[in-house]
């Protein structure tokens, strides 16, 4: 086999193009291995949050790795900007999740100290404000919000943009993409591996599975298993108004288009096209409540998406224990981790090996024998 490629990344969605993106422009040559246009990205329907607040419950490395990403977030996204041409329209103003009963505000405080209090944790501030000190800041919000939490690392961006940028960086760094190229067969050599495409049959020396719900199938065929599984959530988007909400909130975010996105359901389903109309209500019912102004509006679109869920919820990064320079990633969170991927991630792939920082995003994890 000859070896045409240092890297190829499987997948060229949020986390492949950030992955992708990192290795290129440490100087590898990577090729990026994509579905193409008629891929049901998660990374088209998401929410475009760059969040911290209430993450890690369950998992302490999780949320210091979120923070990880959100402090290099803001210089990540100014030098995809200097690559692609156009802003993201990146922000850090800090974040709401806002509740509509005292039993909501209640549960949300409890379940930051059991995040704070959790042993190997990092702290940062989340404030936990009642209903009058929410409208203080926010006065747009309604009579019904009781209360919610404030976190000052949190931020959003344009979605759509960060994923164009991606790809333009990727480009601008060296990197070569493959559209058409969902991978059929992985076949390992002494010197690397054999990806067989529709396109062609394409030679690296490693290789970093980073396809989403796809990665079940193709960790098969390197000796991984990849427990996620899909679970669908659907978003609401308003016609363009007037500036009014200039902090993003965890269900409500005003985009810098003027149109405001509503979000934040979960359904086990793998059907991404099927909308289920009662949630979609539910949702607008709860915009509504916390932003009466938004009852005046009309809804334009509506969309779903299937994100990639482990069984926990955390991300998985592993390498192969079987084929060596084989790895795989995959997580529900490419918007806030794109940094951490890009930065901290890749230059752990491109050393050879991951450390034991990443020992708690291990699928081992999943494997532990239950105590008899």
């Amino acid at each position: 086999m000859t070896t045409e490629y240092d890297f190829a990344v499987l997948g060229g969605g949020l986390v492949g193009a950030a992955i992708g993106y990192g290795l290129a422009k440490r100087g590898l040559k990577v090729l990026m291995l994509d579905e193409g246009d008629v891929a049901k990205r998660a990374s088209r329907g998401n929410f475009a949050l760059v969040w911290v607040q209430s993450k890690g419950l369950g998992m302490p490395a999780y949320a210091t790795w979120t923070r990880q990403s959100s402090d290099r977030w803001g210089a990540f996204a100014s030098e995809l900007e200097s690559h692609a041409g156009f802003s993201l329209h990146y922000r850090r103003p800090g974040g709401y999740h806002l509740c509509l009963s005292q039993d909501e505000l209640d549960r949300r405080a409890a379940n930051i100290n059991r995040l704070h209090n959790q042993a190997e944790i990092e702290p940062y501030r989340i404030d936990v404000l009642d209903g009058d000190e929410v409208r203080r800041h926010l006065p747009e919000v309604g009579p019904e919000v009781v209360g919610g939490t404030y976190c000052a690392l949190d931020g959003d961006v344009n979605s759509l943009k960060l994923f164009r940028a991606l790809h333009a960086g990727f480009a601008a760094v060296g990197g070569a993409y493959r559209s058409g190229a969902l991978v059929d067969e992985i076949r390992g050599g002494a010197d690397g591996y054999a990806l067989k495409t529709a396109e062609g049959t394409f030679q690296a020396g490693r290789i970093v599975l980073a396809a989403g719900l796809d990665n079940p199938r193709l960790g098969r065929m390197i000796g991984l298993d990849v427990p996620v599984r899909p679970l669908r959530g659907q978003v609401i988007v308003t016609e363009k108004t007037e500036p009014f909400l200039d902090v993003p909130l965890s269900t409500v975010r005003q985009t810098d288009e003027g149109g405001v996105m509503i979000g934040d359901s979960q359904e086990e389903a793998d059907d991404h096209a099927v909308m289920r109309h009662g949630i979609n209500a539910v949702m607008a019912d709860r915009a509504v409540r916390m932003f009466p102004r938004l009852g005046r509006l009309n809804v334009v679109r509506t969309w779903s998406a299937l994100r990639v869920y482990s069984r926990d919820g955390f991300p998985i990064y592993e390498q192969s224990p079987t084929h060596p320079g084989a790895f795989v990633a995959t997580c529900h969170s490419g918007v806030t981790l794109a940094a951490a991927h890009a930065e901290l991630l890749a230059p752990a792939f491109a050393s050879g090996g991951l450390a034991s920082e990443f020992d708690a995003f291990s699928a081992r994890r999943f494997h532990v024998p239950a105590a008899s």
